[in-house]
């Protein structure tokens, strides 16, 4: 069944191409009549308005692009469901892509974006990625673009983040202020922002309190995943026997980290203490339940879609936008896993 224009509504009720668009608009100066008798004939012709031609004439797809490393993650979950509410009442929808941590994907991804000519883009960089040629393909084709939590500081765009050194620095801390003196690292990759500030964090915070560094306390992952955390825990027991505790980069990597102890008797916290990073469900459920750093998710989903929108409304307009970052504050979570009695 081909579609219905507005060319044969017109024609049908013997008015103008113009005085159908105005009425299907509750534009004033038609008369209610004529306005319900459109109304009538367009919902029995069951016309729909072609969205292609509008966006041409007004240069706007009311679409934006996200892209995430992963979809079924508790934190990207949380920011997901944020944009789209925020995206809902602004009458956007979103293109929800997922690069599985990959360069070469979030490569294609930016290019069919761009392709479909999405209003702005939102983006978490996969662990591959950095400023490469197809983040500054979007910044110079002058596209609204956001990154928020996995971000490159390289690049010339606005961004939503939380200080990673901080909260770190203070989950180390406190293990610290609980009695811990040899603390292990399980890191995310080497490329990340994020994995290298919570690692400097890290550092900072054996420095401030006179426990000398050492690398082989340090575990870099390559997917950050629980059987990553389990695999871990392992070598640091088998190489660190008298670590007293273990920072992991995320509470999924924690997990894995706890499960190993509590399968092979060894005592948290009373041996070795454990904090996460996120608060993820899963921390509150796990025993002993886990210590971890609150990372706002739904917040940082809200604010980075209101700071794209920003942009957008500039970018509509012709107005300059100068690029900002906003900075969410986080929480520390003590838990059963990390207080020594």
């Amino acid at each position: 069944m081909k579609d219905i224009t507005l060319k044969e509504i017109a024609a049908k009720l013997g008015i103008s191409i113009t005085t159908v668009s105005k009425a299907l608009k509750n534009y004033p100066d038609v008369s209610e009549k004529t306005k319900k008798a459109v109304i009538e004939l367009a919902q029995e012709l069951h016309y729909t308005p072609n969205s292609f031609a509008v966006n041409l004439r007004t240069r706007e797809s009311k679409t934006i692009g996200l892209i995430v490393p992963e979809v079924v993650h508790h934190f990207f979950s949380n920011v997901i469901n944020a944009i789209i509410d925020e995206a809902e009442k602004n009458e956007y929808l979103v293109i929800i892509l997922q690069s599985n941590e990959t360069l070469a994907l979030e490569k294609k991804q930016v290019e069919l974006l761009i392709n479909k000519r999405v209003d702005g883009i939102l983006m978490s960089l996969s662990n591959e990625s950095n400023n490469d040629d197809h983040i500054r393909a979007i910044i110079n084709r002058k596209i609204p673009f956001v990154m928020f939590d996995k971000i490159s500081k390289l690049s010339r765009c606005s961004k939503v983040i939380i200080d990673d050194q901080k909260a770190a620095f203070s989950a180390v801390q406190h293990l610290i202020d609980n009695g811990c003196r040899k603390i292990a690292h399980i890191r995310g990759p080497l490329n990340p922002q994020n994995a290298i500030d919570r690692f400097i964090g890290y550092k900072k915070a054996l420095e401030k309190n006179n426990i000398p560094f050492d690398s082989k306390l340090v575990y870099a992952c390559e997917s950050v995943t629980f059987q990553e955390g389990i695999d871990f825990a392992k070598q640091i027991l088998s190489e660190h026997p008298d670590v007293d505790g273990v920072f992991a980069i995320t509470d999924l990597v924690a997990a894995g980290v706890l499960t190993y102890f509590n399968d092979n008797k060894v005592k948290v916290p009373q041996q070795v203490a454990v904090i996460g990073f996120s608060n993820w469900f899963i921390s509150q459920v796990l025993t002993p339940k886990l210590s971890t750093v609150d990372q706002p998710s739904h917040s940082m989903g809200i604010e980075a879609f209101n700071l794209l929108l920003e942009e957008m409304n500039c970018h509509k307009v012709g107005k300059a936008f100068i690029p900002r970052t906003i900075e969410l504050e986080t929480t520390l979570i003590t838990r059963e896993s990390s207080i020594k009695i």
